[in-house]
């Protein structure tokens, strides 16, 4: 069998420091999709967390900067877990194919009973691509950034948890669109107009679309409505007013807000390579994921 992809990094779904170790569920999925792997004739490297949680010691761990060698990388777990990597991986263009052992997995989106017939012929190249940028966020606190991160999902600025409204200042392309009171905003990709922003009453976005979503958390004006831009223009959002504002990216980092703060969003250079298996479209996985009635075939 002729191999497109021969060197594989695998990365797993672990506990956080605070509660180390793993599941024997996800242990034992790393274990039998690693032994596959090897028996196509892949070379199977842990990334290292991954291999430190496991224990497995069968296999060369690598870390994640050392993985731009790898021909893809194999993500076990759930969106979760691949949001971490593609982030970390997407400046170096390793695709990333993902096996779901959460819950939705918009983007892990093979189930793990179905590796066995699924690796196999996306390993030899029968798959479909598609590329989806990531967001670049940075806080600026006058002429100085004094955060800036990557975000794959979503950025979203929103109140503390015992405080009231926030009022936020937006701007897009440098075009000042309103000022906002609500308990927050959410700026979100495609690929997480499926997620916060989906459950906040946002639309959803096919991820072909060059743009974004901007979508008020519970505001103050009834008439201020989700909204769908251009990725190709910067979204400012200033902090007016409120307490114990913050900024999450991805809901991974946080950075706390004063007023004045600017939060400044723009698309990245960078984007993140997803492969799914032969056949695979966009409707087929909303449909499954969120039970619709399929009606056709």
């Amino acid at each position: 069998m002729t191999l497109k992809f021969r060197r594989v990094a695998l990365i797993g779904k672990y506990q956080p420091s605070a509660a180390p170790g793993m599941s024997e569920s996800s242990l034992l999925a790393l274990e039998k999709i690693a032994d596959f792997m090897t028996n196509l004739g892949c070379e199977v490297l842990l990334e290292a967390e991954t291999a430190q949680n496991t224990g497995l010691t069968e296999f060369q761990s690598i870390q994640v900067e050392e993985m731009a060698t790898c021909d893809v990388g194999l993500v076990v777990g759930g969106d979760g877990t691949m949001l971490g990597i593609a982030r970390r991986l997407a400046r170096h263009g390793v695709p990333l194919i993902g096996i779901n052992q959460g819950r939705l997995g918009f983007i892990t989106d093979i189930p793990f009973e179905a590796y066995q017939t699924t690796l196999g012929p996306m390993l030899r190249g029968e798959y479909e691509e598609d590329s989806r940028p990531l967001m670049h966020a940075r806080v600026m606190r006058g002429e100085e950034m004094v955060f800036e991160a990557f975000a794959m999902n979503d950025v979203v600025v929103n109140r503390g948890g015992t405080s009231g409204m926030v009022e936020l200042r937006v701007e897009v392309g440098g075009r000042f669109v309103s000022n906002q009171r609500a308990d927050g905003l959410i700026i979100a990709s495609p690929t997480g107009s499926t997620a916060y922003s989906l459950s906040a009453g946002g639309p959803m976005l096919h991820p072909a679309i060059p743009g974004w979503v901007l979508v008020p958390i519970a505001p103050h004006t009834l008439s201020n409505r989700p909204i769908v831009l251009s990725d190709a223009t910067e979204v400012a959002v200033e902090v007016v007013s409120g307490r114990d504002v913050s900024a999450n990216f991805d809901m991974q980092s946080l950075a706390s807000l004063q007023h004045g703060d600017r939060i400044l969003v723009r698309r990245s250079e960078h984007c993140v390579r997803f492969l799914h298996p032969a056949g695979w479209n966009y409707f087929a996985t909303l449909r499954r994921k969120l039970r619709w009635n399929e009606g056709g075939s």
